[in-house]
């Protein structure tokens, strides 16, 4: 099965949806002939996997996938042997080596036809970079590329900093990040920050009535709307839930859409919420499965454990979820609730940066949110009768 979202890429920097500005700063700073370190910014969906994809391959020519180099610290984060397999990515031929990623050169710097490829893809900016007319190599052979650098850590930031400074003459660190203020003021000092703004609506519905048209999709009016509603500005999920309708054919009735946001995480944040502020952290009930009757736990924790288990996430993905869902404007919560909410959220964010045991502070923040809701409700004035 072909993703959409890998058919309908963009190619050229033009093709971005996102503002001008960052478009002609991506262009510029690629066409360079020394481009520099990159951070890029913005929330998820945003297109910052699309901006570097387009980075490399105008910085690095069409062979670039051979000398582009990717590293998720999210799978780093809170995982037995991190630093382990940090230092593997980064020193391939041993912590012991002095041999490192960052200062390996590639014969592809001075000549774009070493390389066997079947790319096709037209330089993004419209022409090839300028290659070294003295017979020299480029000054960029290879792009080491750190997604979701917030999850690094501190010492593993440290780390990369004395690697940029050390043996990157030849290759050169792109960052992307939720949240620039988790990276040390030393790497972002030596990066240039490009801020990818959110994507509203209208962008994201006008990009998705260009697919429908390619691939020959008559949805029903207002249905790409709702999809882009739904979305929140992530293009990325955006495009997904539209290939996802489209192919369950579910295009034709707008009603289908609802059903999938009432299956979302949005949902499942707004029931873990409730339950907590009526104080129902733990709630055991009995159900009957088969042949005997099961005591299954229920309440805020019930309902965490199945948005964990259904989503996957961990615990700054919850506090994400909970988050966005306090921020989305839909609550209907009363401004001196919602402060207080958001409070005890952020807090919970930032104990679990310092915290191995996420199950105990996701507890914790339930146990807060309870003592706020018996609060806010006992001193709300009652309803005359």
């Amino acid at each position: 099965m072909t993703v959409w979202l890998e058919k309908h890429k963009p190619v050229l920097f033009a093709d971005l949806l996102t503002s001008t500005h960052v478009k002609e700063s991506l262009t510029n700073l690629s066409v360079q002939a020394n481009p520099p370190h990159l951070l890029l910014s913005g929330g998820a969906g945003c297109g910052k996997t699309a901006a570097i994809h387009l980075v490399c391959r105008q910085v690095l020519g069409p062979s670039w996938r051979s000398t582009t180099h990717v590293l998720q610290a999210r799978d780093l984060s809170k995982t037995s042997g991190a630093m382990a397999k940090f230092e593997a990515f980064l020193r391939p031929e041993g912590s012991g080596s002095e041999d490192t990623l960052a200062g390996r050169t590639s014969l592809d710097a001075f000549d774009h036809n070493i390389s066997l490829t079947s790319e096709t893809s037209p330089p993004p900016a419209g022409e090839e970079s300028a290659r070294p007319e003295d017979g020299t190599f480029a000054p960029v052979s290879r792009i080491i590329v750190i997604e979701d650098a917030d999850y690094l850590g501190h010492a593993r930031q440290s780390y990369l900093r004395r690697m940029m400074e050390e043996s990157s003459r030849s290759a050169r660190f792109v960052f992307t990040t939720h949240t620039p203020s988790r990276i040390i003021e030393a790497l972002r000092s030596r990066t240039q920050h490009v801020r990818m703004p959110s994507l509203n609506r209208l962008m994201i519905e006008q990009r998705l009535e260009s697919i429908s048209e390619q691939e020959n999709l008559q949805p029903t009016i207002g249905v790409l709307g709702d999809v882009a509603h739904v979305a929140n500005g992530n293009l990325r999920k955006a495009i997904f839930t539209l290939q996802l309708l489209a192919q369950r054919r579910l295009l034709g009735d707008r009603k289908n859409v609802q059903l999938l946001m009432a299956n979302s995480s949005r949902r499942e944040a707004q029931l873990i919420l409730e339950e907590a502020l009526r104080g129902r952290i733990h709630d055991w009930k009995w159900e009957r499965h088969g042949e005997k009757n099961t005591r299954v736990l229920k309440g805020a924790m019930g309902a965490l454990d199945q948005m964990m288990r259904t989503h996957e996430l961990d615990g700054r993905g919850v506090v994400d979820r909970l988050h966005h869902f306090l921020v989305a404007g839909r609550t209907h919560y009363p401004e001196p609730l919602l402060a207080s909410l958001l409070d005890v959220v952020s807090a919970c964010d930032m104990r679990l940066q310092r915290s191995a045991q996420q199950r105990i502070q996701l507890e914790e923040l339930l146990h807060r949110i309870a003592e706020i809701g018996q609060q806010h409700f006992s001193s709300a004035p009652s309803q005359p009768s």
